[in-house]
């Protein structure tokens, strides 16, 4: 016998009662109860016994002692709780019938900043919880009743100590390892050994007459940890969460392999719609598909050989592509069952599918979970593997997943620079000496049907991506052809962010980043290190590189200050001048002369372009390779010292109250991990503006900021008689020693 003596982690019964906190089973894992509903540990008197089977009336005694002791406990939680009306927020109200619940958007990072917290994402069904005088209902994200298909949930949930409550949160299950698995949830009644279907809640709406959805969600979350029995192997478990830090958690969450993670704002009230405050980051590519097809089994397989995917785009279903693994027999069959009263003659899809005329079209009403390792050029999956058929999610609702970038949902406050590498030398390399384009910049061919430009072929050449100026895909990639000699050398071996905007701009666009399942094969990929962890990004190095940048989508190019190949040492300091609103275009001309003049002091020669948006930069070109710090605290010194002269006119600070009728001179571009706007990049606004390097002469003779654009620039690279900055490249010189 091993006895255990009394220890450092003793504790009294009333203080810690293990038969009420950790009611389960040591061998499954499961309830009394469970165990019971489930009858697969009854003992029958004409069978020969695996083991001794207690007397008889022994285990019902037992649970009989167990919810008893569970009820005292629920009861002594229920007074130690803080009362709803005590909740800041909180009003008087019934408990509704049912909300729709929040849901998150997704983002390609976690945000920043300790206004946030995180939690883990799981891999299960959005349920929401309504319980009243002891009885539970679990309705779908639709509000459909799944009270049946979760009973082990529902009679846990029963239990919680309130009288009404309405509770939201996420049924999974639960793998040994800590993981959450959907397949594993489809097959519920054969789980993994060791797998448990658990009910983590992450929100209380609702409580004992008590409107909870306009309390902050801290407040709401704590008052939900109080109803929740503690305990790692309970049915309904608290969804606990980190505050701050959200980046290393993802990290974390991503290195358990888990699905990823939530990010919610803790000052944020409930909202039933896809918003702000609630941002997700996947760890996996995982998301919802409609079936729209499937092909008969070869060989030994059974049921189905695999199904025809697709994604709603508007009122159109577009082929996304087939999954022919992750079936079992048992599966495929039950798939097929599924899909053949759905069967009917013409195929659901927008387009022709190549390959598919033996295929069987069914209507798309059917939703499937399918993982998958990337998108690939011409918007199809690569690696799928089906995990489940979704219930819970209407198929007309099921789009393509494109991640938003953090800091254009969630704005970040200003950080500190970061302490780079020691500095090392580094030579810019040189503008290549202008040719005139070719006139016919917008030359479309016969029907559309020329779709290879620069050996990069383009899907959908006649999307619209500029709807004001009709521009389709097609002509911005003969635009960036056509001036190729004038922009390559502004992007090339440069790391660069991206404004992407799939469906032009009649759709939403993002930044990106970080390249990922959607980067053209045409790109070169660099790895850089950032504060706590290894960002991956795309690399333009000739013009196949560019106009792969426009099939995937891209309107807008910002460069890094440095090239790829010595990321450490920025070759060039921007001085991005941004008017306050209503400010002439004057202003911004004088200031940026301003900005000459103080670089003319430390005998540094500058050059000026337009941003295609209201604004100039001032850039200058450096060699002999100086610290990220260095250049940063330089251009520092440079905007302070114009502010400060004259504070009137001009502030060197990003903080919107202080810009009020002022040019804001900002040197944060020349930070390490910022860029800019690269010279002859369109950008992302509905007149096709264009980022266009000047001559210092021209200031005086330019009608706005906007002047050129994608249409128009060709006739003005057509007129001039030399590149403005034929001078750039072959400017060498250092900053001042002070």
């Amino acid at each position: 016998l091993l006895f255990k003596e009394r220890d450092d982690f003793a504790r009294p019964a009333s203080e810690y009662d293990v038969a009420v906190a950790r009611p389960e089973s040591v061998l499954t894992g499961r309830t009394l109860e469970e165990i019971a509903a489930e009858k697969d540990r009854v003992w029958h008197s004409n069978r020969k016994a695996r083991a001794a089977a207690p007397p008889k009336g022994v285990a019902a005694a037992v649970a009989r002692a167990l919810e008893k002791k569970e009820k005292k406990a629920a009861r002594a939680r229920k007074d130690d709780r803080a009362e709803p009306s005590a909740i800041p927020g909180a009003r008087k109200a019934a408990l509704p019938r049912f909300l729709k619940p929040q849901l998150a958007t997704l983002v390609d990072e976690a945000p920043e900043g300790d206004g946030w917290l995180h939690e883990l994402k799981l891999d299960g069904y959005r349920i929401l919880c309504r319980l009243e005088d002891g009885t539970a209902r679990l309705l779908s994200r639709n509000g459909k009743d799944w009270t049946g298909q979760f009973e082990s949930v529902a009679r846990a949930a029963a239990r919680l100590p309130a009288e009404k409550a309405l509770v939201d949160g996420e049924v999974a299950m639960l793998l040994p390892d800590g993981t959450t698995s959907f397949n594993a949830l489809q097959n519920a009644g054969a789980p993994p050994p060791g797998a448990r279907l658990t009910y983590f809640v992450f929100d209380l709406l609702h409580l004992d007459g008590y409107d909870l959805t306009k309390a902050a969600l801290e407040a709401r979350k704590d008052a939900l940890r109080a109803l929740v029995a503690p305990g790692a192997a309970a049915t309904v478990r608290f969804s606990d969460h980190v505050i701050g830090n959200g980046r290393e958690f993802h990290e974390k969450a991503c290195g358990m392999k888990l699905e990823g993670i939530v990010s919610k704002r803790r000052d944020a009230p409930y909202a039933p719609t896809r918003g702000k405050a609630w941002l997700k980051v996947k760890c996996l590519r995982e998301q919802e598909f409609v079936i729209g097809g499937f092909t008969d089994p070869e060989g030994s397989r059974a049921g189905i050989g695999a199904l025809l995917l697709g994604v709603y785009d508007g009122a159109a279903l577009r082929f996304a592509g087939k999954v022919g693994t992750g079936f079992t027999d048992k599966s495929a069959r039950a798939l097929r069952a599924r899909l053949e009263p759905l069967e009917q003659k013409a195929s659901p899809f927008a387009e022709k599918i190549p390959g598919a005329a033996r295929a069987h079209w069914v209507e798309p009403e059917l939703v499937a979970e399918v993982a998958f390792g990337e998108w690939t050029p011409d918007d199809k999956l690569r690696h799928p593997s089906f995990q489940g058929l979704r219930e819970d999610k209407p198929a007309r609702q099921v789009v393509r997943e494109e991640p938003r970038r953090v800091e254009e949902v969630a704005p970040a406050p200003a950080s500190p620079r970061a302490k780079p590498a020691r500095a090392a030398k580094t030579v810019p390399r040189p503008l290549r000496s202008a040719e005139k384009p070719p006139s016919g910049v917008f030359r479309r061919s016969p029907g559309g049907a020329e779709t290879v430009v620069a050996g990069v072929r383009l899907t959908n050449p006649d999307r619209v991506m500029y709807p004001d100026q009709g521009l389709t895909k097609l002509d911005l990639a003969r635009y960036y052809e056509s001036i190729a000699d004038w922009v390559l050398p502004h992007v090339r071996g440069r790391p660069t962010t991206l404004v992407r905007c799939p469906e032009g701009l009649s759709e939403p666009c993002f930044y990106q980043k970080h390249t990922g399942w959607w980067a053209p094969e045409a790109l070169r990929r660099v790895k850089i290190q950032e504060k706590t962890k290894v960002g991956e990004y795309l690399v333009v190095d000739d013009l196949s590189g560019l106009i792969g940048l426009v099939q995937i989508g891209i309107l807008e190019v910002h460069t890094w200050n440095s090239l790829a190949d010595d990321v450490e040492h920025p070759d060039r300091i921007v001085i991005d001048l941004d008017p306050d609103e209503g400010l002439p275009w004057a202003r911004v001309i004088e200031a940026a002369r301003r900005v000459r003049e103080r670089l003319s002091e430390d005998k540094l020669k500058s050059f000026v372009k337009t941003t295609g948006g209201k604004g100039l930069h001032v850039v200058v070109p450096l060699a002999g390779g100086p610290t990220w710090d260095a250049s940063a605290a330089y251009a520092e010194r440079i905007a302070t010292e114009i502010a400060g002269r004259e504070p009137r006119a001009y502030v060197a600070e990003m903080s919107k109250a202080k810009r009020r009728g002022k040019v804001f001179i900002d040197w944060l571009r020349n930070v390490r991990g910022s860029t800019s706007v690269a010279a002859y990049s369109t950008r992302a606004k509905p007149a096709a503006p264009v980022s266009v390097p000047l001559d210092w002469d021209e200031l005086d003779e330019r009608g706005g900021p906007a002047e050129y654009t994608a249409k128009n620039l060709g006739r003005r690279l057509a007129r001039l008689k030399g590149d403005p900055w034929v001078a750039y490249g072959k400017t060498r010189q250092k900053l001042p020693a002070r």
